[in-house]
C-alpha cells in the first residue's frame, strides 16, 4: 500500500514539473500585436540567454529624456546561434536599435525582429515574429 502511494504521488509531483516549461511558453499572437511596430534605441543594460527566449534590457528615453527600461524578447538561444549569435553578441553598456512588436499589454516589452549592433551589423532575432529572411505566416 505505501509503495503505491510513494508511486502515485512521484508520478503527480512529475507531471506537474514538466508541465512548468508549457506554461512558461506563450504564441507570438497571444502576447504581441504585429500591427503595432516600434524601434527602439538604447544602452543594453542586461542579457538573459536563457530558454525558451533569450532576452536583454535596453534603457531607452522617452520623449520627455526619461530613461525607461524596455524588456526585448528574442528568439531561443539555439535559434540565435544558428543565425551566428553568441551569448555576448550584445554587451552590457552597448547601443543597439531594435525593431519589432509591441506587447499587447501596453507594457515595456517588446518582440525583436532585428536588432542593429552598435558597429551597424544588423542581425536577425529569431523571433517567432518573423523577419526579413524567415517572416512568420500571417494568421
Amino acid at each position: 500500500m505505501k509503495k503505491r502511494f510513494l508511486f502515485a504521488l512521484s508520478v503527480g509531483v512529475a507531471s506537474i514539473l514538466a508541465a512548468i516549461p508549457v506554461l512558461a511558453h506563450h504564441s507570438f499572437a497571444a502576447q504581441y500585436d504585429r500591427s503595432k511596430t516600434t524601434q527602439l534605441t538604447g544602452l543594453v543594460k542586461q542579457v538573459d540567454w536563457i530558454n525558451p527566449h533569450a532576452r536583454f534590457f535596453v534603457e531607452v528615453k522617452d520623449a520627455a529624456g526619461k530613461a525607461v527600461l524596455w524588456e526585448i524578447e528574442l528568439g531561443a538561444p539555439a535559434m540565435l546561434m544558428r543565425q551566428g549569435w553568441t551569448r555576448t553578441s550584445l554587451k552590457i553598456g552597448e547601443t543597439v536599435t531594435v525593431n519589432g512588436s509591441l506587447a499587447k499589454d501596453g507594457s515595456n516589452l517588446a518582440n525583436a525582429t532585428t536588432v542593429t549592433l552598435s558597429n551597424g551589423k544588423r542581425v536577425f532575432a529569431g523571433s517567432s515574429g518573423g523577419d526579413a529572411q524567415n517572416p512568420a505566416p500571417q494568421p
